[in-house]
């Protein structure tokens, strides 16, 4: 769908449908009427006395004016009360609404800024959030239905109204950037609900390397024999039981001067989690293609950087593999040597996330980068602490913490902070390594995170464990069934508003950077 900002009134240009927003318990449309035709502005009247249409958040009603007129059909939004607005609500609203527009089989849709006059956010915030929302609201994966195919309705277009040219640029501007967040959320979206034997490893190095030609990153890919001589023994360890070779894949922006720090961006890529030996139960495994939604996160959030030019230098890690049990698989037991030197007992190997990860932070952390923040579909526990509505955080950084929470606030993606105190350190102590791979009873989600901490070298970091949220199995206002991309906006917020990412880039590196070369 093309959506694109104009300046003109609604009932003169011509749509299939209009778009109105409306909140709760106010009586008018206020100036809107004056826009539509005498037929349909009764109408809506009318309604509205009736009390049929009430403005309750996500309501929707369509009023039918029965004539040829440029515009012979609206849609009334409801955004609920005025005081409770947020752009989330926005979101939310114009996904239903887009939703609703291509099931009635309209193809032109126009609108005017839905809370376009609320006070204390910029014109161009609730035209960012519209746009997010119907680009979103419309997604659906059909890459591999031949027959039974859903119906092929679909919208093209969607024009924002606005009398004033100066509002009209600032909605433009808000507009372009919605939509390159939701294309980017939505390449996640599809790396996610692609099944694991299209989506391997190598296919996601692939995707990396086309996505980095067309974006102007840099793209370098560490196969098996490269990853055996840096010594990174916990994901060859975790790949060892899949004929699919891992892949370490490093995507490189640079958007400031090169003496500013990079962020770097850790992602999951587990292809498919079957567990290994320590197998998972049948009931849902399939959903396990998506534990790589962590790096899928990544690399959608690269994309959105580059597309909008921002002035960072950003590094991305994916380190991809599929995790499964045979004969050459990794056992539990086991000891393994990280990148870092430590070893890990692997008490369980169906906790494999947490060391691909602790190879790739370790990684990460010869670049010197000024912060680190890892997204990972990690931990079952993080539902039970969460359910599925808030990603998990935690992290060694207090300012960085609460960039990433109001990053989280902002778009919708929200985050709860779980603590990681010391004596959580005590459950992951092993008896023959340096560290195990599980805590011992209970708080799961905060002894991966601890384990985690080991590997970041003291770089300030935040961990999203976002397993609990990666996946819905209900429709929502923008996001239907399957994988939803969460992250993408949440990071790419971060890295575009956080002060404290900028004065953490601007600080020289307390070490010499280490080269990430093999040794000859």
């Amino acid at each position: 769908m093309k959506i694109r900002a104009k300046q003109g009134r609604l009932g003169r240009e011509p749509a299939d449908l209009a778009l109105i927003g409306f909140f709760e318990r106010e009586k008018t449309l206020g100036s809107v009427s004056r826009e539509l035709s005498p037929a349909l502005a009764g109408q809506a009247r009318a309604i509205l006395q009736s009390k049929e249409f009430e403005g309750k958040h996500l309501q929707l009603s369509v009023i039918r004016s029965g004539t040829r007129a440029p515009l012979s059909r609206v849609m009334l939004v409801g955004l609920g009360k005025r005081r409770d607005c947020s752009l989330e609500r926005i979101r939310q609203a114009a996904g239903r609404a887009v939703r609703q527009a291509r099931d009635l089989g309209c193809a032109r849709l126009s609108a005017v800024l839905f809370a376009g006059d609320q006070e204390g956010t910029a014109t161009a915030d609730w035209a960012q959030a519209m746009a997010e929302g119907a680009v979103l609201g419309l997604y659906r994966f059909h890459r591999y239905k031949t027959e039974g195919k859903e119906s092929k309705k679909s919208v093209k277009q969607l024009v924002l109204l606005d009398p004033s040219r100066e509002r009209v640029r600032e909605i433009q501007e808000g507009v372009h950037r919605g939509q390159v967040l939701a294309e980017a959320t939505i390449l996640a979206r599809d790396l996610g609900n692609s099944p694991a034997n299209d989506a391997t490893p190598t296919r996601i190095a692939e995707i990396a390397q086309e996505m980095a030609r067309e974006n102007g990153l840099k793209c370098e890919v560490l196969g098996r024999r490269r990853m055996e001589s840096l010594g990174m023994g916990a994901i060859l360890g975790v790949s060892r039981g899949s004929q699919e070779p891992p892949q370490f894949i490093i995507l490189n922006y640079q958007g400031a001067e090169k003496k500013i720090r990079p962020v770097a961006l850790i992602g999951k890529t587990v292809t498919f989690d079957s567990g290994g030996i320590s197998l998972k139960p049948s009931t849902n495994m399939d959903q396990m293609k998506m534990d790589m939604m962590g790096g899928a996160a990544v690399l959608g959030a690269l994309k959105a950087v580059a597309q909008l030019k921002l002035p960072v230098n950003v590094v991305g890690f994916l380190p991809a593999t599929e995790n499964m049990p045979s004969g050459t698989a990794v056992k539990p037991g086991d000891v393994i040597r990280t990148l870092s030197g430590k070893t890990v007992e692997v008490a369980n190997t169906d906790a494999e996330g947490r060391l691909i990860l602790a190879d790739a932070l370790s990684f990460a952390a010869r670049y010197q980068p000024a912060a680190m923040v890892d997204l990972a579909t990690l931990t079952g526990a993080c539902t039970v602490a969460l359910g599925h509505h808030a990603i998990g955080l935690l992290g060694n950084h207090n300012q960085l913490l609460d960039a990433v929470k109001e990053s989280g606030t902002a778009t919708g993606e929200r985050v709860w902070e779980l603590p990681l105190w010391e004596e959580y350190y005590d459950q992951i102590k092993s008896d023959i390594a340096d560290i195990r791979n599980i805590g011992r009873s209970g708080a799961g989600t905060i002894t991966a995170a601890a384990f985690l901490s080991k590997f970041v070298d003291g770089c300030p970091w935040a961990h999203l464990d976002i397993a609990s949220t990666a996946w819905t199995d209900e429709n929502r206002p923008y996001a239907p069934k399957g994988a939803t991309g969460i992250g993408v906006r949440l990071l790419v917020r971060l890295l575009a508003f956080s002060e404290t990412l900028r004065e953490l880039c601007r600080k020289p590196a307390l070490r010499s950077r280490r080269s990430h070369k093999a040794p000859a």
